[in-house]
Parts: C-alpha cells; sequence; structure tokens
C-alpha cells in the first residue's frame, strides 16, 4: 500500500509538472532585453511626467516606439534621452525645456481675507466645499497640495504672500504639482531663453469688475495687452488674457501697458530709466 502511495504521488507530481510547463510556455511574456537597458540609464524618478506609468512604462514605449520624436523624460532631460538613443539606434527629439509656473499673484495685500476655514488644509478637500477664504474663487488656496506632490522639492509656500513659489533649478517639469492643484493655477511653460518668460499670472474669469474688487492684481479683460503686442501672441477668452509662448518673443510691450500688474516677467534685467 506504501509503496502504490509513493508511485501515485510521484505520477501526480509528474503530471503536475508537465501541465506547469506547458501552461507557461503557452502564456510566456516576452520582454526585449532593450526595455532594460534603456531603463538602467532613466532616472527612476518614477514621476509620471512623462505621460506613463513609471520609468518601465517609459522605457517600453521608447523601445516599441518608431521614432523617438514624442517621447521626453523631463527629470533626465536631453542628456538622459541622447543615452536612449544610441541604445536604441533611433534619434531623439529637441523637446523644449519646460517649468512650472504659478498662474495667481493674489498675495495677502491684493487678496485680503474674507473669512476662515476650519477644515483640513488641504487644497483638494477645501476646494470641494467652498471657493475659498477670499472673494476670488479663482485663486490659490494656499494649502500646499502642490508641495506634497513634487518629489523634487521644487516648490514651496511663501509665508509672507501665501503663494507657491517654484524653484526653477530643482523644477523638472514632471507636472505633478499640476495635477495636484485643484484650481488649475499652475502650468507647464517653456522655460524660454536665459530662463525668461512672460506670462498673466491671473485665472479669474469674472468681468473686470468683479475680479478687479476681489483681487487687485486680477486681470481684468481690458485687452490693452492684446492690442499692444505686435507678434499677436495674446488671446482674449472669458474675460482673461492668455500669452501664448510658442508666438511670445519676450518683447515685455503687454507688461508695460497692463494696469493691474497681473503679467509677469521673470529673469529679465532691470529696465533701463528714461527721462
Amino acid at each position: 500500500m506504501i509503496l502504490i502511495a509513493i508511485i501515485a504521488l510521484g505520477g501526480i507530481g509528474v503530471l503536475s509538472s508537465g501541465l506547469l510547463y506547458l501552461v507557461s510556455r503557452k502564456f510566456e511574456v516576452y520582454e526585449n532585453p532593450l526595455i532594460a537597458e534603456v531603463q538602467e540609464v532613466l532616472p527612476a524618478a518614477n514621476c509620471g511626467g512623462c505621460g506613463y506609468p513609471g520609468c518601465s512604462g517609459f522605457a517600453s514605449a521608447c523601445v516599441n516606439a518608431q521614432a523617438l520624436d514624442d517621447l521626453f523624460c523631463p527629470v533626465g532631460g536631453a542628456d538622459v534621452m541622447k543615452k536612449v538613443s544610441v541604445i536604441l539606434g533611433k534619434e531623439a527629439g529637441n523637446a523644449e525645456p519646460k517649468v512650472a509656473v504659478v498662474r495667481c499673484n493674489g498675495n495677502c495685500e491684493a487678496r485680503p481675507h474674507t473669512n476662515q476655514y476650519n477644515g483640513v488644509k488641504n487644497c483638494a478637500i477645501a476646494s470641494s466645499l467652498y471657493g475659498g477664504e477670499t472673494g476670488c474663487s479663482y485663486g490659490c488656496l494656499g494649502y500646499g497640495d502642490c508641495v506634497k506632490a513634487c518629489g523634487f522639492g521644487a516648490i514651496r509656500i511663501n509665508l509672507s504672500t501665501g503663494l507657491p513659489e517654484v524653484i526653477e533649478d530643482k523644477c523638472t517639469s514632471c507636472g505633478a504639482c499640476v495635477k495636484a492643484c485643484p484650481k488649475n493655477i499652475i502650468e507647464l511653460r517653456r522655460k524660454g531663453p536665459k530662463s525668461r518668460r512672460i506670462f498673466v499670472s491671473c485665472v479669474n474669469k469674472d468681468k473686470g469688475g468683479l475680479a478687479r474688487k476681489a483681487c487687485a492684481s486680477a486681470c481684468i479683460g481690458c485687452s490693452k495687452c492684446e492690442k499692444e503686442c505686435p507678434f499677436e501672441a495674446i488671446s482674449l477668452s472669458s474675460n482673461l488674457a492668455y500669452i501664448d509662448y510658442r508666438k511670445c518673443r519676450l518683447c515685455r510691450k503687454c507688461v508695460t501697458v497692463c494696469p493691474t500688474q497681473a503679467i509677469h516677467e521673470l529673469n529679465f534685467p532691470p529696465r533701463k530709466e528714461t527721462n
């Protein structure tokens, strides 16, 4: 009886092994070894800024793509993409470096508080409950969801203004802060030559009088900047001006005509004083 049991168990073991082998062969997933090579040169940030679920997904997309023109690692930048192109024998595209910008200029002085929020200090939660502690329902709430979302320490809340600030040298344009902001005041824009940028630091779509009453620094939709721009880079929609960085030539004419200083110029040399 013992011998029969041993033979039976052995037979079952052999049969199970055979079945497992056949199943593994049937459902075997082949992974191109180039994927591992590409992933090795990626920064392993797994931020999702490339549009894929982590560095592994991005590496797989690079290997399977016909060309790398539409693929870019925002953390590694051009240097990493050159390494990827060497591994795959594909030419890398020339993506323009981008950086996050905060499109809200409503500091405590320009946008005074009208009430006090006593709930959880979380932008997503507060935004779902009401418009905010000021008269502007479009502006920054200041509870730091963007700061928590950034894995590179590239954004912080300025305690004097209550607004987030981007540390350009640390920003990788991964877009995590953009996704985290429920008010949609953070945007990825072209870094620009010598890191110079011009943009409308406001997202308020109310009519001029209401916008100005809620925030002294709001865009009032006066269209002066649109008329002043010689390159047709500025458009006006829903009482709000927007500067297309692809058309902007950084002449700064729009900055000087804005009556509320809602248009920001970053990293430019001081203007020459005119007598």
